[in-house]
């Protein structure tokens, strides 16, 4: 039976679609395994998600993914990841990072064992706890599978608990071309000027009928405007701290103190809707997608797509080769848009958190 470490890799599932004659009727089912609970589990499969019933489900179990990172790539992709993300208190455990941004995100605030720590394992874990104890903080470790399996061994014998878990996924640049599943007719950088246009016809057809009016509702979003900065506005940083819970000073160094770094900024009708960052690091090649984010009002029109796409040729015109991102397993909605942009799990990560 599939358990929650198979999250993030891909899976067969044989399930029960039917009875006939009294004999169950099967079909197999191969994706990537996004979400597993006590009731069902969730596949992102070629032709998008698909959510298994448990009770429906006869075989499953974890196939051989298509290519398996080499460790010293999973190695490569983290130090990007940290430059990315860049905690403002940092430090060392021979080649273990310790970063601190008071208690601001998991990923600023936990310890990142790869490479050496030039002690015994034991030994090193001792110093992360130290060293957190200093900050006042809670000692948590990031570890990446199964890259730091040996890590999370040592952490199970200790109590340690795990958070669920986190893909890194990565895609190709440039991204496809927006298709018609993605976004609504029209979608992407439009002018002002016609959004409103549209607007104003939707608003006279509203006039003869509920038709016209979800045109013009249509034509509305159709109008957004993303806009590209090299710092964050007031209203960005008010959207960030609404997601992650406030926005210490700390934070701000995490979001801005990268050398390449955008800030979308998606308006309609001047209305801020929709944001997102994006960082280009290690060594040029990484663009790091984070915060993409969008108003619930505004929600399903395609504009998490729009901002992706823009940050995206943002990337490649910085010389970027390929995106990474972060994504929570058990968001199943925004790891099904990222498939679709061509993105695949690259590894997992749990954030381990020390015992009170």
């Amino acid at each position: 039976m599939l358990r929650q470490q198979d999250v993030g890799h891909r899976i067969v599932v044989r399930r029960i679609v039917g009875i006939r004659e009294g004999r169950p009727l099967f079909s197999d089912a191969l994706g990537e395994l996004v979400e597993l609970s006590e009731t069902h589990l969730t596949l992102a499969t070629a032709h998008g998600p698909l959510r298994v019933p448990v009770t429906q489900v006869h075989r499953a179990k974890r196939v051989p993914p298509t290519r398996r990172p080499t460790a010293a790539a999973v190695v490569a992709l983290e130090r990007a990841a940290d430059e990315a993300w860049p905690a403002p208190t940092r430090g060392r455990i021979g080649d273990w990072l310790l970063r601190s941004a008071d208690g601001w995100t998991g990923r600023a605030n936990s310890a990142l064992p790869i490479g050496d720590p030039d002690r015994p394992l034991a030994a090193a874990v001792d110093e992360v706890e130290r060293w957190y104890a200093e900050q006042g903080q809670p000692a948590m470790i990031n570890t990446p599978l199964p890259l730091a399996a040996p890590v999370g061994t040592e952490l199970d014998a200790r109590g340690w608990t795990a958070r669920p878990p986190t893909l890194v996924q990565t895609a190709p640049l440039p991204l496809p071309a927006p298709s018609s599943v993605d976004t609504p007719p029209a979608a992407g950088r439009v002018d002002l000027a016609d959004g409103q246009a549209g607007a104003a016809g939707g608003q006279a057809g509203a006039a003869g009928g509920q038709a016209g009016a979800a045109a013009g509702q249509a034509g509305r979003w159709e109008s957004v405007v993303v806009e590209l900065a090299t710092a964050p506005s007031e209203g960005w940083l008010a959207v960030a701290a609404g997601r992650k819970g406030g926005l210490p000073d700390a934070a701000r160094h995490v979001l801005t103190a990268v050398d390449q770094v955008r800030f979308a900024h998606g308006y309609v009708d001047g209305t801020l809707v929709a944001v997102g960052r994006a960082t280009v690091t290690g060594q040029g090649r990484w663009l790091g997608l984070s915060l993409i984010e969008v108003s619930p009002e505004a929600r399903r029109q395609g504009l998490a797509r729009q901002v992706i796409d823009e940050l995206a040729a943002w990337g490649v015109s910085a010389g970027a080769t390929r995106a990474f991102l972060q994504v929570e397993q058990h968001n199943t909605a925004a790891v099904a848009l990222y498939q679709r942009l061509g993105f695949v799990t690259h590894h997992t990560y749990l954030t381990r958190v020390a015992p009170h």
